[in-house]
Protein backbone atom coordinates (compact mmCIF):
# COMPACT_ATOMS: atom_id res chain seq x y z
CA UNK A 1 0.00 0.00 0.00
CA UNK A 2 1.55 3.33 -1.27
CA UNK A 3 1.37 6.27 1.43
CA UNK A 4 -1.48 8.85 1.08
CA UNK A 5 0.79 11.50 0.03
CA UNK A 6 -2.09 14.47 0.48
CA UNK A 7 -1.90 14.57 4.48
CA UNK A 8 1.62 16.26 6.07
CA UNK A 9 3.22 14.45 8.73
CA UNK A 10 1.83 16.88 11.40
CA UNK A 11 -1.50 16.83 9.92
CA UNK A 12 -1.68 13.22 10.07
CA UNK A 13 -0.31 12.52 13.23
CA UNK A 14 -3.21 15.03 14.78
CA UNK A 15 -5.78 13.22 13.46
CA UNK A 16 -4.11 10.07 14.82
CA UNK A 17 -4.10 11.67 18.13
CA UNK A 18 -7.84 13.19 17.73
CA UNK A 19 -8.93 9.18 16.58
CA UNK A 20 -7.13 8.05 20.14
CA UNK A 21 -8.49 10.54 22.26
CA UNK A 22 -12.02 10.81 20.84
CA UNK A 23 -12.44 6.28 20.90
CA UNK A 24 -9.50 6.14 23.80
CA UNK A 25 -7.82 4.07 21.40
CA UNK A 26 -7.03 2.63 18.28
CA UNK A 27 -5.37 -0.05 16.34
CA UNK A 28 -2.59 0.23 13.60
CA UNK A 29 -4.69 -1.96 11.45
CA UNK A 30 -7.74 0.51 11.84
CA UNK A 31 -5.65 3.72 11.23
CA UNK A 32 -4.10 2.34 7.88
CA UNK A 33 -7.85 1.37 6.86
CA UNK A 34 -8.47 4.99 8.00
CA UNK A 35 -5.69 6.93 6.71
CA UNK A 36 -4.85 5.08 3.56
CA UNK A 37 -1.10 4.66 4.27
CA UNK A 38 1.20 1.96 4.85
CA UNK A 39 1.23 -0.34 8.54
CA UNK A 40 4.75 1.30 8.89
CA UNK A 41 3.83 4.76 7.98
CA UNK A 42 1.49 4.57 11.19
CA UNK A 43 3.96 2.63 13.11
CA UNK A 44 6.19 5.51 12.68
CA UNK A 45 3.53 8.31 13.67
CA UNK A 46 2.94 6.24 16.52
CA UNK A 47 6.48 6.00 17.89
CA UNK A 48 6.76 10.04 17.39
CA UNK A 49 3.84 10.65 19.19
CA UNK A 50 4.98 8.38 22.22
CA UNK A 51 8.16 9.92 22.15
CA UNK A 52 5.75 13.74 22.62
CA UNK A 53 4.24 11.80 25.53
CA UNK A 54 0.78 12.01 23.32
CA UNK A 55 0.15 8.58 23.32
CA UNK A 56 1.46 5.33 25.08
CA UNK A 57 2.18 2.80 22.56
CA UNK A 58 0.58 -0.93 23.71
CA UNK A 59 0.41 -4.44 21.61
CA UNK A 60 -1.53 -3.41 17.70
CA UNK A 61 -2.20 -0.18 18.67
CA UNK A 62 -2.34 3.10 20.96
CA UNK A 63 -4.40 4.57 24.02
CA UNK A 64 -4.41 8.02 25.25
CA UNK A 65 -2.15 9.13 27.86
CA UNK A 66 -3.56 9.45 31.19
CA UNK A 67 -2.24 13.05 31.98
CA UNK A 68 -2.08 14.26 36.02
CA UNK A 69 -4.29 17.78 36.23
CA UNK A 70 -1.22 19.92 37.15
CA UNK A 71 1.01 18.88 33.75
CA UNK A 72 1.28 21.54 31.04
CA UNK A 73 2.73 20.69 27.92
CA UNK A 74 4.99 23.09 26.01
CA UNK A 75 4.23 25.60 23.65
CA UNK A 76 6.27 23.33 20.81
CA UNK A 77 4.39 20.34 21.80
CA UNK A 78 0.89 21.87 21.37
CA UNK A 79 1.67 23.77 18.33
CA UNK A 80 1.39 20.70 16.62
CA UNK A 81 -2.42 19.95 17.71
CA UNK A 82 -4.87 20.73 15.52
CA UNK A 83 -3.45 22.52 13.29
CA UNK A 84 -6.61 23.17 11.10
CA UNK A 85 -8.90 23.39 13.65
CA UNK A 86 -6.88 26.57 15.11
CA UNK A 87 -6.80 27.79 11.97
CA UNK A 88 -10.43 27.78 11.37
CA UNK A 89 -11.12 29.08 14.89
CA UNK A 90 -8.44 32.08 14.27
CA UNK A 91 -9.60 32.87 11.35
CA UNK A 92 -13.71 33.15 12.49
CA UNK A 93 -12.46 34.85 16.23
CA UNK A 94 -10.73 37.64 14.70
CA UNK A 95 -14.02 39.04 12.90
CA UNK A 96 -14.82 40.46 16.30
CA UNK A 97 -11.58 42.67 16.57
CA UNK A 98 -13.05 46.17 15.60
CA UNK A 99 -10.25 48.52 14.16
CA UNK A 100 -9.21 50.86 16.86
CA UNK A 101 -10.08 48.74 19.32
CA UNK A 102 -8.05 47.63 22.47
CA UNK A 103 -7.55 43.79 22.85
CA UNK A 104 -6.11 41.20 25.07
CA UNK A 105 -4.76 38.28 23.64
CA UNK A 106 -3.87 35.40 26.41
CA UNK A 107 -1.63 33.00 25.88
CA UNK A 108 -1.09 29.77 24.14
CA UNK A 109 -1.22 27.98 20.27
CA UNK A 110 -4.65 29.64 19.78
CA UNK A 111 -4.24 32.87 20.38
CA UNK A 112 -0.92 32.62 18.31
CA UNK A 113 -2.62 31.45 15.53
CA UNK A 114 -4.93 34.32 15.90
CA UNK A 115 -2.42 36.73 16.17
CA UNK A 116 -1.33 36.52 12.74
CA UNK A 117 -5.22 36.59 11.72
CA UNK A 118 -4.62 40.42 13.40
CA UNK A 119 -2.46 41.86 11.55
CA UNK A 120 -4.14 43.45 9.08
CA UNK A 121 -6.92 44.96 11.53
CA UNK A 122 -5.81 48.48 11.66
CA UNK A 123 -4.99 50.45 14.18
CA UNK A 124 -5.86 47.95 17.46
CA UNK A 125 -4.05 48.11 20.49
CA UNK A 126 -2.47 44.76 21.84
CA UNK A 127 -1.87 43.74 24.98
CA UNK A 128 -0.71 40.36 25.59
CA UNK A 129 0.98 37.86 28.32
CA UNK A 130 1.99 35.83 25.59
CA UNK A 131 6.10 36.31 24.02
CA UNK A 132 4.91 34.22 21.01
CA UNK A 133 2.15 36.54 20.26
CA UNK A 134 3.91 39.33 20.95
CA UNK A 135 6.71 38.00 18.24
CA UNK A 136 3.97 37.87 15.79
CA UNK A 137 3.53 41.62 15.63
CA UNK A 138 7.09 42.78 16.35
CA UNK A 139 8.22 40.75 13.60
CA UNK A 140 5.26 42.34 11.03
CA UNK A 141 6.70 45.80 11.73
CA UNK A 142 10.31 44.81 11.59
CA UNK A 143 9.26 43.18 8.30
CA UNK A 144 7.53 46.56 7.44
CA UNK A 145 10.47 48.51 8.34
CA UNK A 146 12.44 47.35 5.59
CA UNK A 147 13.94 49.67 3.46
CA UNK A 148 13.32 52.46 6.46
CA UNK A 149 9.68 52.97 5.17
CA UNK A 150 8.55 52.57 9.33
CA UNK A 151 6.01 50.37 10.40
CA UNK A 152 2.76 50.27 8.33
CA UNK A 153 0.08 52.92 8.99
CA UNK A 154 -2.31 51.67 11.43
CA UNK A 155 -0.05 48.56 12.59
CA UNK A 156 -1.16 47.45 16.20
CA UNK A 157 0.15 48.78 18.98
CA UNK A 158 1.66 45.95 21.49
CA UNK A 159 1.89 45.87 25.06
CA UNK A 160 4.10 43.04 26.35
CA UNK A 161 3.22 42.18 30.36
CA UNK A 162 6.00 41.40 32.92
CA UNK A 163 6.07 38.19 34.97
CA UNK A 164 7.79 34.55 35.32
CA UNK A 165 7.35 32.73 31.93
CA UNK A 166 5.30 29.38 32.17
CA UNK A 167 6.12 26.12 29.96
CA UNK A 168 3.64 27.68 27.30
CA UNK A 169 6.05 31.07 26.99
CA UNK A 170 3.03 32.91 28.86
CA UNK A 171 4.02 35.29 31.55
CA UNK A 172 2.40 35.46 34.96
CA UNK A 173 2.92 36.46 38.59
CA UNK A 174 2.21 39.87 40.46
CA UNK A 175 3.93 41.73 37.98
CA UNK A 176 1.74 40.26 35.27
CA UNK A 177 -1.51 40.76 37.49
CA UNK A 178 -0.59 44.27 38.47
CA UNK A 179 -0.14 45.15 34.69
CA UNK A 180 -3.62 43.89 33.78
CA UNK A 181 -5.32 45.07 36.77
CA UNK A 182 -4.69 48.94 35.68
CA UNK A 183 -6.21 48.26 32.15
CA UNK A 184 -9.39 47.67 30.54
CA UNK A 185 -9.96 45.60 27.21
CA UNK A 186 -12.82 46.02 24.54
CA UNK A 187 -12.90 42.25 24.05
CA UNK A 188 -10.39 39.61 25.79
CA UNK A 189 -9.39 36.38 23.29
CA UNK A 190 -8.85 33.53 25.44
CA UNK A 191 -7.06 30.04 25.12
CA UNK A 192 -7.27 27.69 27.80
CA UNK A 193 -6.44 24.15 28.84
CA UNK A 194 -9.81 22.89 29.18
CA UNK A 195 -13.09 23.79 29.39
CA UNK A 196 -16.43 21.77 31.32
CA UNK A 197 -19.65 22.28 32.71
CA UNK A 198 -18.54 21.95 36.52
CA UNK A 199 -14.80 23.22 36.32
CA UNK A 200 -15.88 26.32 33.73
CA UNK A 201 -12.58 27.14 32.47
CA UNK A 202 -9.20 25.79 33.70
CA UNK A 203 -5.21 25.63 33.62
CA UNK A 204 -2.65 23.28 35.31
CA UNK A 205 -0.40 26.56 36.30
CA UNK A 206 -2.16 27.96 39.60
CA UNK A 207 0.06 31.16 38.70
CA UNK A 208 -1.24 31.44 35.32
CA UNK A 209 -4.83 30.78 36.66
CA UNK A 210 -4.45 34.23 38.57
CA UNK A 211 -3.36 35.96 35.82
CA UNK A 212 -6.39 35.43 33.81
CA UNK A 213 -8.66 35.73 36.09
CA UNK A 214 -7.46 39.04 35.91
CA UNK A 215 -7.49 38.91 32.58
CA UNK A 216 -11.44 38.05 32.79
CA UNK A 217 -12.30 40.91 35.39
CA UNK A 218 -10.80 43.89 32.81
CA UNK A 219 -12.53 42.98 29.89
CA UNK A 220 -15.91 44.12 28.29
CA UNK A 221 -15.85 41.13 26.20
CA UNK A 222 -14.76 37.19 26.85
CA UNK A 223 -13.95 35.36 23.77
CA UNK A 224 -12.78 31.65 24.28
CA UNK A 225 -11.13 30.50 21.46
CA UNK A 226 -10.53 26.61 21.62
CA UNK A 227 -10.71 22.97 19.97
CA UNK A 228 -13.17 20.75 20.44
CA UNK A 229 -10.40 18.54 22.16
CA UNK A 230 -10.28 21.09 24.99
CA UNK A 231 -14.16 20.02 25.96
CA UNK A 232 -14.25 18.01 28.87
CA UNK A 233 -10.64 18.26 30.34
CA UNK A 234 -10.02 20.11 33.72
CA UNK A 235 -6.54 21.05 34.97
CA UNK A 236 -5.89 21.63 38.45
CA UNK A 237 -6.91 25.26 38.97
CA UNK A 238 -10.23 26.65 37.74
CA UNK A 239 -10.00 30.77 36.76
CA UNK A 240 -13.15 31.56 35.36
CA UNK A 241 -16.98 30.13 35.06
CA UNK A 242 -18.55 29.77 31.47
CA UNK A 243 -21.60 32.56 32.74
CA UNK A 244 -18.41 35.14 32.82
CA UNK A 245 -17.71 33.77 28.82
CA UNK A 246 -19.86 35.58 26.30
CA UNK A 247 -18.39 33.65 22.91
CA UNK A 248 -17.00 30.19 22.84
CA UNK A 249 -15.54 29.94 18.95
CA UNK A 250 -14.66 26.16 18.19
CA UNK A 251 -14.48 23.81 15.16
CA UNK A 252 -16.41 21.19 13.57
CA UNK A 253 -15.16 18.59 15.00
CA UNK A 254 -17.04 19.77 18.59
CA UNK A 255 -19.49 16.40 19.49
CA UNK A 256 -23.09 16.51 19.73
CA UNK A 257 -23.14 15.89 23.07
CA UNK A 258 -21.08 18.56 23.92
CA UNK A 259 -23.13 21.22 21.16
CA UNK A 260 -25.96 20.14 23.35
CA UNK A 261 -24.94 21.42 26.83
CA UNK A 262 -23.74 24.51 25.29
CA UNK A 263 -27.39 24.95 24.32
CA UNK A 264 -28.35 25.32 27.93
CA UNK A 265 -25.17 27.39 28.72
CA UNK A 266 -24.93 31.28 28.71
CA UNK A 267 -22.00 31.69 26.03
CA UNK A 268 -22.56 32.03 22.68
CA UNK A 269 -21.17 29.03 20.82
CA UNK A 270 -19.91 30.10 17.03
CA UNK A 271 -18.69 26.74 15.34
CA UNK A 272 -15.56 27.69 12.86
CA UNK A 273 -16.62 26.80 9.29
CA UNK A 274 -20.10 26.54 9.97
CA UNK A 275 -22.84 28.27 9.10
CA UNK A 276 -25.07 29.75 12.08
CA UNK A 277 -28.52 28.20 12.82
CA UNK A 278 -30.83 31.39 12.21
CA UNK A 279 -34.27 30.20 11.27
CA UNK A 280 -35.22 34.18 11.50
CA UNK A 281 -36.52 35.82 8.32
Amino acid sequence: MSDNQNLLAEQRRALILDEVRRRGGVRVNELTRKLNVSDMTVRRDLDALARRGMVEKVHGGAVPVSEPSAHEPGFEVKSALELSAKEDIARAAAEMAAPGSAIALAGGTTAFALAQQLLEVPDLTVVTNSVRVADVFYTAQRAAATGGSGPRAGAATVVLTGGVRTPSDTLVGPVADAAIRSLHFDVLFLGVHGISVEAGLSTPNLAEAETNRHFVRSARRVVVVADHTKWGTVGLSSFASLEEVDVLVTDAGLSAEARAQFAELPPELLVAGEQPDDTDI
